[in-house]
């Protein structure tokens, strides 16, 4: 009977500390800024009756449509991004990558939310 009591007193005291991390984050302006946004460009995509999918596309063409005439002119080649590898403190796993748009990473910033994931960063490599 006592684990279950000192069970529930653990659980009680990471409510009370989760709550007070949520009630820090919904004073944070950044915060606020960012749910804003959210909330007018979905009465923006409702409105022209538009899907996330819809806005990726018109915002982020594939690199094939654009990969043509661009390329040539600038002249020179991009420079290779650095790798950098993230651990998930919650599940040990590892990701490695040298663009902002891997699957798994994406999963954890929606879940957990960038700046958590970004703080996950072990290291940076050339």
């Amino acid at each position: 009977m006592s684990s279950m009591l000192s069970n529930y007193m653990q659980m009680e005291q990471q409510l009370k500390q989760l709550q007070s991390e949520l009630d820090k984050l919904q004073n944070d302006d950044r915060l606020k800024s960012e749910l804003e946004f959210k909330e007018k460009l979905e009465a923006l995509m409702r409105e022209f009756d538009k899907s996330a999918a819809d806005v990726i596309e018109l915002l982020n063409p594939k690199p094939a449509a654009q990969s043509g005439a661009a390329a040539p002119a600038s002249g020179g080649t991009r420079r290779k991004r650095k790798l950098k590898i993230y651990k998930n403190p919650h599940t040990g796993e590892v990701v490695e990558t040298r663009g902002g748009n891997q699957k798994t990473l994406k999963a954890w910033k929606d879940e957990h939310g960038s700046d958590a994931v970004e703080s996950w960063l072990v290291r940076v490599e050339e």
